[in-house]
C-alpha cells in the first residue's frame, strides 16, 4: 500500500477553496494589468525630456572643447583608444573610423537625437540614436567623465526600453490626429528606418568591439520594421495585440530597473558615507566649499562653510536623506518630502559647487518617482503658458481675436492612438494617457 508515505492533503486541498480563488482571481488581475499597460506614462516622459534636454546643455556647453574631450586633440588618440577598447569591450561607434569628419557627425547627430528626444519626435529611432551618441562619446574617453556621465549612460539604455513618448510628445500628437481624423500615409517612418538600418549595416562591418550592444540596436530595428507591419496591415489582429503585451512587459520592466537603479545609487552613496570619518563627524561638507575647483561663487561658498551648524546639518541631513530615501518608497508623502529635498539639494550642489550637468542629470532621474497628479498640473501648466503666448501673436488676432486664438491654440489632454500611425517613431500608449484626475497607471511606486 502507502506505508511510511505522507498522503495528507497540501495546502492548496486543505485550504478554503474561496481564498484560493481569490489569490488566483487577484493574480490575474496583476497580471492583465502589467501586460495591458504602460504603467507611469508621464513619469517615463518626464526621464526622457529630462535626459534629453541634460545631454543636448552639456555637448553644447562643452562645443569649444570637444576635440580634446572626446576627439582626436584629447590626451587618448585615435590608437591608444582602441587599444584601451579592445581590453573592455566597450562599444563606440568613434573607433570606426579615425576621420575628423566622421567625428563632428556623430557630435551633431549625438546632439540632434537628444532634441528629438525632448520633442518626442520619432521616439523609438530617436532613442536608438541617443543611445549612440552617448555610448560612442562617452566610451571613447571614458576618463573625463563623472557620476553624472554614468548616469545619462545607464538611462540612454534604459530609456530605449520604454514608451517613453505616449504623452508630451509628438508622436503622441500625430497618434491622437491619426485617431481622430484617420490614419494617413506614413513616409517619413519607413525612410528613416531605411536609412538606419544601412548605416547599422555599415557600422557592422566597421565594428569590433562592444558587440553586445551592437545586437541591441540589430534587436530594435527589426522590431520597429515589424511593427511598422503588422500596424499597417493587421492594426487590430492577435498579432498585434502580442506585440502590445511584449511592449507593456519591457516598458514595466525597464521602468522598475530605473526606479531600482536610483534607489542604488543613493543607498550605496549614503551607506559608503556613513564609513567616511568625515562624514561622521560632520565636516565633510567643508572642504569641498574651500576647493577653488568647486566654488564659483566664493563669496557664497566662504558664508555657507564660515557656519559650522549649517555645515553639520547639510552634511548629516546628505547622508540621513541618501539612506532613508529607499525605505520610503511605499509611503507616498514621506517619499515624496524626501524627493523635494533632494531636488533642493542637487539644486544647492549645481548652484554652490558648480556641478550642473551632474546635478541635472540626478534630478531627471529623480523625477521617475514624481506623483503622477503633479506631473498632471504642470502638463496643464505648461499647456496654458503656451496657450497664453500663441495668444498674444499677432497673426492669431488677425485670425478672429482672442477668443480665435484661445481656441486655436487650445491643447488637448495627451491621448494615446490605439493603433499608432507606424514608422520608425510610433508607440502605442499605455491603458489610459490622458490621466486627467491623476489616478491613471502612473499610481503605483511612482506616485
Amino acid at each position: 500500500m502507502s506505508a511510511g508515505r505522507d498522503v495528507s492533503p497540501g495546502p492548496a486541498a486543505s485550504g478554503d477553496p474561496e481564498l484560493a480563488t481569490a489569490v488566483e482571481r487577484k493574480a490575474a488581475r496583476a497580471f492583465q494589468r502589467v501586460t495591458a499597460t504602460a504603467f507611469g506614462p508621464y513619469q517615463s516622459a518626464i526621464v526622457r525630456i529630462g535626459f534629453g534636454a541634460t545631454w543636448l546643455a552639456f555637448l553644447l556647453f562643452e562645443f569649444p572643447n570637444r576635440h580634446a574631450l572626446y576627439g582626436p586633440d584629447g590626451p587618448w588618440d585615435w590608437q591608444l583608444g582602441y587599444e584601451l577598447l579592445a581590453d573592455n569591450d566597450a562599444f563606440t561607434g568613434l573607433l570606426w573610423t579615425d576621420s575628423a569628419f566622421w567625428f563632428e557627425a556623430v557630435y551633431a547627430l549625438s546632439a540632434l537625437s537628444s532634441l528629438l528626444l525632448v520633442l518626442g519626435w520619432r521616439t523609438r529611432a530617436a532613442s536608438a540614436l541617443f543611445m549612440f551618441g552617448v555610448l560612442s562619446l562617452q566610451n571613447r574617453s571614458v576618463f573625463v567623465g563623472d557620476g553624472g556621465d554614468n548616469v545619462v549612460h545607464l538611462m540612454a539604455i534604459y530609456l530605449a526600453l520604454t514608451r517613453c513618448a505616449s504623452v508630451w510628445s509628438l508622436d503622441a500628437r500625430r497618434a491622437a490626429r491619426a485617431e481622430r481624423d484617420g490614419p494617413v500615409r506614413d513616409v517619413a517612418g519607413p525612410v528613416l528606418w531605411g536609412v538606419l538600418g544601412a548605416g547599422l549595416f555599415t557600422g557592422t562591418l566597421l565594428n569590433e568591439t562592444g558587440e553586445l550592444v551592437l545586437w541591441l540596436f540589430w534587436l530594435l530595428w527589426s522590431v520597429q520594421g515589424l511593427w511598422w507591419l503588422v500596424t499597417r496591415y493587421a492594426p487590430r489582429g492577435q498579432h498585434r495585440l502580442a506585440l502590445d503585451v511584449v511592449a507593456n512587459l519591457v516598458h514595466n520592466t525597464a521602468l522598475l530597473v530605473i526606479m531600482a537603479e536610483v534607489c542604488l545609487i543613493y543607498a550605496t552613496a549614503g551607506w559608503y558615507k556613513v564609513q567616511g570619518s568625515r562624514w561622521q563627524d560632520g565636516t565633510a561638507l567643508y572642504y569641498p566649499l574651500n576647493l577653488e575647483y568647486f566654488t564659483p561663487w566664493p563669496a557664497v561658498s566662504d558664508l555657507l562653510a564660515a557656519s559650522g551648524l549649517l555645515v553639520l546639518v547639510l552634511t548629516y541631513g546628505t547622508v540621513l536623506v541618501q539612506v532613508a530615501f529607499p525605505f520610503t518608497l511605499f509611503n507616498r508623502k514621506v517619499k515624496n518630502v524626501l524627493l523635494v529635498i533632494m531636488i533642493m539639494e542637487h539644486a544647492g550642489i549645481a548652484v554652490l559647487l558648480g556641478l550642473p550637468f551632474f546635478s541635472l542629470a540626478m534630478i531627471s532621474a529623480d523625477a521617475v518617482f514624481l506623483p503622477t497628479v503633479f506631473l498632471v498640473w504642470l502638463g496643464a501648466r505648461a499647456a496654458g503658458l503656451r496657450e497664453g503666448l500663441l495668444r498674444r501673436l499677432p497673426s492669431r488676432r488677425r485670425g478672429g481675436g482672442c477668443e480665435g486664438g484661445a481656441a486655436a491654440a487650445s491643447v488637448p489632454a495627451p491621448r494615446a492612438a490605439e493603433a499608432p500611425s507606424g514608422g520608425t517613431g510610433g508607440q502605442a500608449a499605455p491603458g489610459r494617457a490622458d490621466g486627467a484626475e491623476g489616478s491613471g497607471p502612473g499610481r503605483t511606486l511612482v506616485g
